[in-house]
């Protein structure tokens, strides 16, 4: 992807739903056209010439799937299924290799948000408008464990998930790697350190990464950060909704910018 798709995709025309596809055939030729796939659902124990072809073109994409009993699919739809249903994003993913370029390219000091373990669709959905209200250039998420980008999504971000590029990858501790490679530093939000947020210097080339209200962030990510930043906290209740939290750093990040001009 280029700058000018760069651009483009900030300008999409937004999607009023999810399209749910049933059938292994119509799933295969959804696969085959290049339709983004939110989640992907396999009947257990299928066999067949059909049901080959529709896992080898799975692996040949990369895509993320899950093996599940017929009563599960039976619950998603109650037509012939066939064993295959599948959802269409109504967004499309991007690569963070591409991003980050075309970031430099434009003049601009990268700010990206990394969601690590965001199960919430509407958490999600609200940490993607506060993260356009200050200017983050992208989100990026893993590929399984996150939440699914629906109509409630879309919704509770305002119409924001159209306009910041949202990239998918398997591995979270690869891709931020990539990024410190690229020249980003990772600032993890977390209470596991006696830094506050105030201190890592944000005006320059950021990763500000978030982690699952249940798990925080990945022990991983935290080994690889470069600075680990907490939120103070004086009242009784120790922590704050992850969507607020996002909020909380990401605009120290706006304050530095603005103090710097």
């Amino acid at each position: 992807m280029n700058t000018n798709s760069f651009n483009r995709r900030r300008d999409a025309s937004p999607h009023e739903s999810n399209q749910m596809v049933f059938g292994i055939r119509a799933v295969i030729e959804a696969i085959k056209s290049g339709k983004e796939i939110e989640s992907l659902y396999i009947q257990r124990g299928l066999n067949g010439g059909l049901i080959l072809e529709l896992r080898s073109l799975i692996k040949e994409n990369e895509l993320t799937f899950q093996l599940v009993p017929i009563e599960k699919l039976n619950r998603l739809t109650p037509k012939n299924h066939q064993g295959a249903v599948a959802f269409i994003s109504p967004i499309t993913y991007e690569k963070i290799e591409n991003i980050i370029p075309a970031i430099f390219e434009k003049g601009e000091v990268p700010l990206i948000l990394l969601l690590d373990g965001i199960t919430d669709v509407r958490n999600f959905g609200a940490i993607a408008r506060t993260a356009e209200c200050a200017g983050v250039h992208a989100l990026v998420v893993p590929a399984k464990g996150s939440a699914q980008i629906n109509p409630d999504a879309v919704k509770t971000s305002a119409g924001a998930l159209y306009k910041v590029p949202v990239c998918r990858h398997e591995s979270m501790v690869k891709t931020a790697k990539f990024l410190q490679e690229s020249g980003l530093q990772l600032i993890a939000c977390t209470e596991k350190t006696n830094e506050y947020l105030y201190q890592p210097d944000y005006t320059v080339p950021t990763v500000v990464i978030m982690g699952s209200e249940e798990n925080g962030i990945s022990t991983e990510l935290i080994r690889i950060a470069d600075h680990l930043a907490k939120i103070p906290m004086f009242g009784e209740i120790e922590s704050l909704n992850v969507s607020v939290s996002a909020g909380v750093l990401l605009y120290e990040a706006v304050r530095q910018k603005l103090a710097a001009k």
